[in-house]
C-alpha cells in the first residue's frame, strides 16, 4: 500500500468520524428541540425516589441520544434547585445505563453494510425538511443517516486498510503483554484522554471497534479503551458544573464517582468478566491468528463490536445495581469532598463582578433545558426587586440621619444590580435563543426578555422613590400626619401587589392571576385618584403648601406606576 493510499484512508477515517460526531449531535439536538418540554417535565417530576431518577436517566438518555445531554441537564437543574442531590445522582446512573445504546447501535453498524439503507433516508429527510411541519422530523433523519453512513464508512475503511494484516500495526499491539495489569492502565489512560480530547465517546468506541473487529486489537486492550472512555466523559459535565452552585458540582463529581469506582473494582476481576462476556455472545476468546486460518479467525473477530456493546451494558448495569443502595453515602462523601463556600459580611461594590444564582453562561449546553434556568433567575430577580421595595417603605419612615444614609445608600446599590442582572439575564437568553430550540421554548424567552425589562423598570420606580423620600427630608419639607398615613397605605398595595407577582412567578398557576394582579392594580387606581382630588383640594385650602403637595403627589403617583409594571411583568409571564 502506497503512501498516498494510506493519506487518502486516513483521511476517510477521520471524515468518516465526523460524520459520525456530527450525526449523533444532529439527531440529539433534533430530539431535544422536539421533545424538550416533556423531557423537563420527566426530569422536574419521574425523580421520585431513586428508581424512578434511575429509570427516568435510562429513558432520557435512550431518547436523546446522549448521556452527556442527560447529564449536563441534571447537573442544570441541580443548579437551579428543581432536582435535590440525591435525586441528580440517581438520574446520572440511569444515564449511564441509557448510553449504552449508543453502543449497539454502531455495533449494529459494524456487523453488516448499512450504508445501503442511508440514500433513501437522506430523500425522504430532505421531502420532509421542505415540508415546513414535517421538519423537526426531517432534521432527525438527516442526523441519523449522517450517524449509519459514518459507520458504514468507517467499517469500510477499516477493511480497506487491512489493519489485522498490518505487520507494523500487528507487531505495535503484540509488544504489550495482554495479561499484564500496567498494559490494562495504560489503554484505560489512552481511552479517557481521547475521550477528553475529542469529547466523544462515541467516536472513541467507534475506533475501538474498527481496531477490534479487523483483528489488530486484543480484546482485553480494547475493553481497557472502553473504560477510560467512561472515565473520560465524565469530564464535560465536571467542565460544566466549575462555575455553577455547590450543589451543581457535587451532582458532577458524583458521576465522576459513579464511573471510577466501577473502573476500580471491575479491574479486580477484570479477565474473568470478559470471559463471561463473551461466553455471552459467543465469540471464542482463546482462538489465536495462528492456530486457526484466516478467515475462521476473522469471522470470530467481527463480533468483537457486538462484545463491546455488551461488556458497556453489563459493566454498567453491575455497576449500578451495587451502587443504587448507597446513594445516600454517595451524597455524603460529595458533600465532604466539595464544601459549602463561606460567605463573607463584605457587601457588593460597583467594581465587584456580578454572580448570578440560578444561570451560569458555563453550562448552556442543553438550550431546552436551560431555559428552566432562566426562568429561576428571573423568579429570584423579582424577588430580589421586592425586597429594594421594602427598602424604600424603610426609608420613608426613618428620622435617623445615619441610618437614613445607610438605607438610601441600599437602594442606589440595589438599583444598580437590578440593572446588571438584566443585562446579564438578557445576555444569557441572548445565547440560549442562538440554539436549536422547540416553538414553546422561543415563546417562553420572548415571554422572559419582557419580564426582566419590566422588573428592572420596578427597580427604576424604587430608586425613583427613594430620590424624592430623599429631596424631602434635605428640604425639611415634612409631610402632614395624614398624607404619611395615606403613602404608607398606597406603599401597602403595592407591597401587595409585588407579593401577587412573585407568587405568579414562583408557583405553577394559570392565567386567572392576571385578574387578581389587577384587581390590586385597579384599587391602586381608585387610591390614587382620590389622593390627588384630596391634594389638590387641601392645597387650595393651604393646608400645606405646593412644595409638600408635589412631593406627596409624586410619591403616589410613583408608586402607581410601580403598580404597572407588576401588571406587565404578569402578562408577559402569561404571554399576554
Amino acid at each position: 500500500m502506497g503512501s498516498n493510499e494510506i493519506v487518502i484512508l486516513v483521511l476517510r477515517m477521520l471524515g468518516s468520524l465526523a460524520l459520525l460526531v456530527f450525526g449523533m449531535k444532529q439527531m440529539s439536538e433534533t430530539l431535544q428541540k422536539m421533545a424538550g418540554p416533556q423531557l423537563r417535565h420527566i426530569l422536574g417530576r419521574m425523580t421520585t425516589n431513586r428508581f424512578t431518577g434511575l429509570l427516568t436517566g435510562v429513558l432520557v438518555t435512550a431518547a436523546v441520544q446522549s448521556s452527556t445531554a442527560t447529564t449536563v441537564m441534571t447537573v442544570s437543574f441541580v443548579n437551579a434547585e428543581l432536582l435535590t442531590l440525591a435525586q441528580a445522582i440517581s438520574v446520572i446512573m440511569g444515564a449511564n445505563i441509557g448510553t449504552t445504546l449508543t453502543a449497539w447501535i454502531m455495533s449494529a453498524g459494524f456487523s453488516f453494510n448499512i450504508t445501503d439503507l442511508v440514500w433513501p433516508a437522506f430523500v425522504i429527510a430532505l421531502i420532509l425538511i421542505y415540508r415546513k411541519r414535517n421538519k423537526n422530523v426531517g432534521d432527525f433523519l438527516f442526523g441519523l443517516a449522517f450517524m449509519f453512513l459514518g459507520l458504514g464508512t468507517l467499517r469500510q475503511t477499516g477493511i480497506d486498510m487491512n489493519l489485522g494484516e498490518n505487520p507494523a500495526v500487528l507487531g505495535f499491539f503484540s509488544s504489550f503483554d495482554p495479561n499484564s495489569f500496567s498494559t490494562t492502565l495504560l489503554f484505560l489512560l489512552i481511552g479517557g484522554v481521547l475521550t477528553m480530547c475529542v469529547q466523544s465517546s462515541a467516536a472513541v468506541m467507534a475506533i475501538t471497534m474498527i481496531l477490534c473487529s479487523s483483528g489488530a486489537l486484543p480484546i482485553y486492550q480494547g475493553i481497557a479503551l472502553v473504560m477510560g472512555e467512561n472515565i473520560g466523559t465524565t469530564v464535560t459535565s465536571n467542565l460544566a458544573a466549575l462555575t455553577a452552585s455547590t450543589q451543581a458540582r457535587r451532582a458532577a463529581l458524583a458521576h465522576m464517582f459513579f464511573n471510577l469506582f466501577g473502573v476500580c473494582w471491575i479491574l479486580t476481576i477484570l479477565h474473568p468478566f470478559i470471559n463471561g462476556v463473551c461466553g455471552l455472545v459467543g465469540y471464542d476468546v482463546t482462538m489465536t491468528r495462528d492456530a486457526v486460518d484466516t478467515a475462521t479467525f476473522m469471522a470470530n473477530a467481527a463480533k468483537l463490536s457486538v462484545v463491546l456493546a455488551a461488556f458497556h451494558t453489563c459493566f454498567n448495569l453491575s455497576n449500578t445495581f451495587i451502587l443504587i443502595w448507597f446513594i445516600p453515602q454517595i451524597e455524603r462523601l460529595v458533600c465532604a469532598v466539595i464544601k459549602e463556600k463561606k460567605t463573607g459580611d463584605v457587601e457588593d461594590t460597583e467594581e465587584e463582578t456580578l454572580r448570578l444564582q440560578y444561570i451560569n453562561a458555563g453550562i448552556v449546553q442543553t438550550p431546552e433545558i436551560a431555559v428552566l434556568q432562566a426562568q429561576k433567575e428571573v423568579g429570584e430577580f423579582a424577588k430580589q426587586i421586592q425586597d429594594l421595595f421594602g427598602d424604600v417603605r424603610m426609608l420613608f419612615v426613618l428620622s435617623d440621619d445615619k441610618e437614613f444614609s445607610q438605607a438610601y445608600e441600599r437602594i442606589e446599590k440595589g438599583e444598580d444590580r437590578s440593572d446588571r442582572t438584566e443585562l446579564e439575564i438578557a445576555r444569557f437568553l441572548e445565547q440560549v435563543s442562538d440554539e436549536h430550540l422547540s416553538d414553546e421554548t422561543k415563546a417562553k424567552i420572548r415571554q422572559m426578555m419582557r419580564q426582566i425589562s419590566e422588573i428592572e423598570s420596578i427597580g427604576d420606580a424604587c430608586y425613583n422613590l427613594a430620590r424624592t423620600i430623599k429631596r424631602q427630608k434635605a428640604a425639611k419639607d415634612h409631610l402632614t400626619e395624614q398624607q404619611t398615613t395615606d403613602v404608607k397605605q398606597m406603599m401597602r398595595l403595592t407591597d401587595d401587589a409585588l407579593t401577587q407577582m412573585n407568587r405568579v412567578m414562583r408557583e405553577h398557576s394559570d392565567s386567572s392571576e392576571i385578574k387578581v394582579t389587577r384587581r390590586i392594580e385597579n384599587e391602586i387606581n381608585s387610591l390614587r385618584d382620590e389622593l390627588k382630588s384630596s391634594n389638590i383640594a387641601a392645597i387650595n385650602e393651604h393646608e400645606y403648601n405646593y412644595a409638600t403637595g408635589t412631593t406627596f403627589s409624586d410619591l403616589v403617583c410613583e408608586c402607581e406606576k410601580l403598580g404597572d409594571y407588576v401588571v406587565n411583568v404578569v402578562e408577559a409571564r402569561f404571554g399576554k
